[in-house]
C-alpha cells in the first residue's frame, strides 16, 4: 500500500512536495490541507487552512498519517511541529523555537553575530526616532527589514535615506505589517549575486541541495517592489562545489550547532539566502522551510528519493546520507495576477493548461488557483510556476517562455528575464 503523508500548505512550493513525495516508490497516498487545484492531480485535497493547527493536528491522527510535511513558515512559527511531536505524530520541519531563524529577524541576526556566521552588519529599531538615528549613521543605501513573518514583503531596499525612514515608518508607526512590523531591523546594504541554499538537517548532519537563484523583483532587470519570487533557475553557476562545501562549513553548520546549543535544536529545511560579493558568501536571509519558487526548480532535478530524505530527517537519521541529482538544468517563470504584489483580482479562467500536460520537460505548478466546477481559476497573486527541463539553462529557459507563451488569463503577467544573469555568464564565457 505504501505510507501515507500529508503535506500543508497550498501554494507551488506546496505542489513541488506533492509531486515529488507522490512519485516515491513508498508512498501510497498523499493529502494536500488545503492544496489547489493542482495538488488535485496526484493528491486528496482536505479543506482544512494551514493555519488550523488543532484540526490539522486531528486529521492526522485520524488518518494514521505516517509523515506530514509542512511547506510555508507561519504555521511552523506557530508551533504546528510542536503540536505534532507531542501527540506523537512523525513530522518534517522544525520546531518554534527553531523557526524563529525566519520567524524573527533580529533573532537570526543575534543568532548569526554570535556563532561568527558572516551576515551584515544590522542594528535593531523599535521607535521610528531609533530608526532615523540609525539611517543617518549607516546612509543609504540601507536595507530596512520587518521583524516578524510578510510574506516576502517585509524588506525595502532604500536607496536614499528619505526612502528609509519611510519604510521604517510604514512598518512601526502606520502598522504596515501588523505585529511582524513592531520592530525593524536596519542593515547594511550588500552588492553581488545573491543564491539560495536549500538544505535539510536532522540538528546534527546537514545535506545540500544544488544551488538556485531566485528573482523577487516584480520587473526585469531587477527592478520594482520585491515579491515571493517571480521565477528560479537551478543549478546556480554562481555556487560552484568548492563554494558548497564552504557555505556548508561557514554558515549552515554554525547556525545548526549555535541553535542546538541554543536549546532549539534544527530539523527540518533550513533555506539560507546568500550575496557574493568579493569577500565570499554572505547570508542576508534564512528561512525555516523550502524556498518558493526554488523548490519548483530543485525538486524536479533531484533523482533521490524525496520521501526517504524526509522520513530520514523527522527520524533523526541522516548520517551518510548523499543526494544523486540529474545532470540538466531547470527553470521556473512565475505568472501572476496583474496588480501584484499590490491589489489585484480573482476568479479569472486559465487556458492553455492542458497544451502543456503531454510534455515530460514541462510542469506547470499551481500556486494561486483553486477549482470552479470544472475550470481552474485564479485565486492569488503568484498564480502559477512553469518550470522546464533542459540540457543546460539556455535550453530550459527556451522551453519554460514557449510554455508559458500557451497560457492566459485576464491580466497575466510574468517576467521576461528570468535566469538573465546565468545566461549572462555563459554568454561572457564564465562557465
Amino acid at each position: 500500500m505504501g505510507d501515507k503523508v500529508l503535506v500543508v500548505g497550498g501554494g507551488g512550493r506546496e505542489h513541488a512536495l506533492v509531486l515529488a513525495l507522490y512519485q516515491s516508490d513508498g508512498v501510497g497516498k498523499v493529502y494536500a490541507a488545503p492544496g489547489n487545484a493542482g495538488t488535485a492531480s496526484f493528491a486528496e485535497n482536505v479543506d482544512i487552512g494551514d493555519g488550523d493547527i488543532p484540526a490539522l493536528r486531528d486529521f492526522a491522527s485520524k488518518k494514521s498519517i505516517d509523515l506530514t510535511v509542512v511547506g510555508p513558515e507561519a504555521p511552523l512559527v506557530a508551533g504546528i511541529v510542536d503540536e505534532f511531536q507531542a501527540a506523537g505524530l512523525p513530522v518534517f520541519g522544525p520546531t518554534a523555537a527553531a523557526a524563529q531563524v525566519e520567524g524573527s529577524k533580529v533573532f537570526a541576526k543575534e543568532l548569526m553575530l554570535d556563532a561568527g556566521v558572516p551576515t551584515a552588519d544590522a542594528y535593531p529599531c523599535e521607535t521610528l526616532d531609533d530608526a532615523k538615528r540609525c539611517i543617518a549613521e549607516m546612509g543609504a543605501p540601507v536595507v530596512v527589514k520587518a521583524d516578524g513573518l510578510a510574506a516576502g514583503k517585509g524588506v525595502t531596499i532604500a536607496v536614499t535615506e528619505e526612502e528609509a525612514v519611510a519604510a521604517a515608518g510604514a512598518a512601526l508607526e502606520e502598522g504596515k505589517f501588523g505585529d511582524s512590523g513592531k520592530r525593524v531591523l536596519i542593515e547594511d546594504y550588500l552588492t553581488g549575486e545573491e543564491a539560495s541554499i536549500l538544505a535539510v538537517t536532522d540538528g546534527e548532519n546537514v545535506v545540500s541541495m544544488i544551488p538556485s537563484q531566485d528573482h523577487k523583483r516584480v520587473y526585469d532587470g531587477d527592478e520594482g517592489p520585491n515579491t515571493g519570487g517571480m521565477g528560479a533557475y537551478a543549478p546556480a553557476p554562481v555556487v560552484d562545489d568548492e563554494t558548497l562545501r564552504k557555505i556548508e562549513n561557514q554558515v549552515l553548520k554554525p547556525t545548526i550547532k549555535a541553535l542546538a546549543d541554543a536549546g532549539a535544536t534544527y530539523s527540518g529545511a533550513l533555506y539560507a539566502g546568500l550575496m557574493f560579493d568579493f569577500e565570499g558568501p554572505k547570508v542576508l536571509e534564512f528561512n525555516c522551510r523550502f524556498g518558493d519558487p526554488e523548490t519548483q526548480v530543485v525538486l524536479p532535478l533531484l533523482k533521490s528519493d524525496f520521501y526517504e530524505l524526509c522520513a530520514k530527517t523527522a527520524a533523526g537519521n541522516l548520517r551518510d546520507t548523499e543526494l544523486e541529482w540529474n545532470r540538466r538544468a531547470a527553470v521556473t517563470v512565475v505568472t501572476v495576477s496583474g496588480g501584484y504584489p499590490g491589489e489585484y483580482k480573482k476568479g479569472f479562467p486559465i487556458s492553455g493548461l492542458d497544451a502543456l500536460v503531454d510534455d515530460p520537460d514541462i510542469i506547470v505548478y499551481h500556486a494561486g488557483t483553486k477549482l470552479d466546477g470544472d475550470k481552474v481559476v485564479t485565486a492569488g497573486g503568484r498564480v502559477l510556476g512553469v518550470t522546464a527541463i533542459g540540457g543546460d539553462i539556455a535550453k530550459a529557459v527556451k522551453k519554460a517562455y514557449t510554455a508559458v507563451r500557451k497560457i492566459d488569463y485576464k491580466d497575466i503577467y510574468y517576467r521576461k528575464d528570468i535566469a538573465y544573469k546565468a545566461l549572462a555568464r555563459n554568454d561572457e564565457g564564465d562557465v
